[in-house]
């Protein structure tokens, strides 16, 4: 069947509307993002959520062009990943809490963003469940498996951007009151979000079968 540009338009559109959806709700990513615009800045609050936007649109990937093989191997490893992930984002928790605001901010240095994008790339990958619900999604925009590889790639596309967006609107938006935190109200932060990351760690652990 072939697909024209009005088509490849419309599933463009439809998965931007999907990372939208997927991006929006507040999770560790989330929490994460607000942190980091809040201490070294929208740009780098901007590279935390690219890097889950990425791993988003990689999951989408899998699940738009059929990569079974692929999912299957990832679902047989989901102890192991769950183990890897909670632990991280109990390392991260325990790291937040603990860290003082003026020591932050001497820590920026110029691969900061590189390592934010990469940080928050790795730990959305350690969730394939993901891979499910783009299954799912896509089955309800009308993505069957006998979909043809432009219209997947418009798709997966739209995901990306949809994602991204939302981490940009995010980052831009909490980088605007950066200036109105004192140290004060940056140690509640790093407070509320270490424990925040920590529960969420624990969580994912608990699930760990």
């Amino acid at each position: 069947m072939t697909t024209t540009s009005s088509d490849l338009t419309g599933y463009v559109l439809k998965g931007a509307i999907i990372g939208l959806s997927i991006a929006a709700p507040v999770g560790p990513i989330g929490v994460l993002c607000i942190r980091r615009s809040l201490f070294n800045g929208a740009r780098i609050g901007f590279f935390t959520g690219l890097g889950a936007a990425t791993a988003d649109a990689i999951y989408g990937a899998i699940a738009g062009f059929g990569l079974t093989a692929i999912a299957d191997f990832l679902t047989r490893q989901q102890f192991w990943l769950s183990l890897i992930g909670g632990g991280f984002l109990c390392y991260l928790g325990v790291r937040t809490f603990l860290s003082e605001p003026a020591n932050e901010a001497k820590a920026v240095r110029e691969g900061t963003a590189l390592t934010a994008y990469a940080s928050t790339l790795i730990l959305t990958l350690m969730n394939p469940a993901t891979i499910f619900s783009f299954i799912a999604v896509f089955a309800g925009v009308g993505m069957s498996s006998s979909a043809s590889y432009p219209a997947a790639t418009a798709l997966v596309g739209g995901v990306f951007v949809g994602s991204a967006l939302w981490w940009l609107f995010l980052s831009t938006s909490v980088g605007l009151f950066r200036a109105r935190f004192t140290t004060q109200s940056m140690q509640i932060v790093n407070r509320i979000s270490g424990l925040i990351l920590f529960a969420f760690g624990v969580y994912v652990l608990s699930r760990a079968r």
